[in-house]
């Protein structure tokens, strides 16, 4: 299969760039090893509100990914979901991209917006056994906790944003976290406190209590000196963070910068017809939005028009006046 461009990563940085690419008139492909676009924001947050996107006082998750496909839909990308790419060579003409399964994407030039790669989550000791049957790592629905008892394990900013998404469906919200100070900013700590849920500290999950119809209903917190307690709970969401690396793309001879890409100003990479785009690229004074990642696209995208066709114009004008 040949295109003009192909995307790896599905999330809102590689789906704004595939909108660009059609709107640019450049043939492309988005390969994503998850199953769904929206990369970690359909697999770890599509619950939750996002206000750092321009134009949206606050947009959920999931309906900020439905827009981004609704955008490109027009375009007619290929979508190669569930696929990982393995290989990438470089042959006359542009690069070879192999997928799991063996597949050859020919293309022009590759774009990688793979945000920050393969993530696993950390585990919750306590909880080993019980992922699915009690215990998840990410909310993919609120509806599905409405009345229950949720506890939320960790004090970085998923844990507080899962109490504050949950506070409003739950017969009851608490958050443990093992230490007394939270790494989560004091904003959304502030806001936690203000709704009043509960803010267990110095404490630590130490057992899940089993009904007799193998479903949760509580869990034994160890706190600090040995005192212990029990909360009800008929979920738990482990937000404890994830570990996270590129796979494959580590071999691929590009220059990698703490599990990120160097790229120039014009989103290159050391390799060339290679670019990269959203969180995975590195330069300095890198922030890494969302917001970010749209404009890295657009920039990438230009470019690799103008380097599949030097008679292209870098800046085709904007998209508001075309017709």
């Amino acid at each position: 299969m040949d295109y003009d461009l192909v995307v790896i990563g599905a999330g809102p940085t590689g789906l704004f760039a595939a909108y660009y690419a059609g709107f640019r008139g450049l043939s492309m492909a988005v390969v994503d090893s998850l199953p769904e676009p929206g990369g970690q924001v359909t697999a770890m947050y599509p619950e939750k509100m996002i206000y750092d996107v321009g134009g949206f006082a606050a947009v959920r998750g999931r309906d900020l990914v439905q827009g981004l496909v609704d955008q490109v839909a027009p375009w007619k990308p290929d979508y190669l979901l569930g696929r990982k790419a393995e290989k990438l060579e470089s042959v006359e003409g542009g690069l070879e991209l192999t997928l799991d399964g063996g597949d050859v994407l020919r293309a022009g030039a590759v774009l990688i917006t793979a945000g920050i790669g393969e993530f696993t989550p950390r585990p919750l000791p306590a909880g080993d056994g019980w992922l699915g049957r009690g215990m998840v790592h990410f909310v993919p629905s609120l509806a599905a906790h409405e009345g229950q008892h949720v506890v939320v394990v960790g004090g970085g900013d998923s844990a507080f944003d899962w109490c504050l998404a949950l506070h409003p469906v739950a017969a009851s919200v608490t958050l443990v976290h093992r230490r007394a100070k939270f790494r989560a900013a004091q904003s959304i700590v502030r806001q936690v406190q203000e709704l009043g849920v509960r803010l267990v500290t110095d404490a630590e999950v130490s057992r899940f209590v089993e009904a007799p119809d193998g479903s949760l209903t509580a869990v034994d917190v160890t706190v600090k000196g040995g005192a212990e307690e029990q909360l009800r709970a008929d979920a738990v969401v482990a937000a404890l963070g994830f570990t996270a690396d590129l796979g494959p793309i580590e071999s691929w001879g590009l220059e990698i910068d703490h599990r990120a890409i160097s790229v120039d100003s014009t989103m290159a990479t050391a390799r060339p017809r290679v670019y990269a785009a959203g969180d995975v690229a590195a330069y300095p004074g890198k922030v890494k939005l969302i917001a970010t990642g749209f404009g890295e696209a657009a920039t990438a995208v230009n470019n690799i028009a103008v380097a599949l066709n030097p008679e292209a114009h870098l800046f085709p004008g904007h998209s508001s006046n075309v017709e």
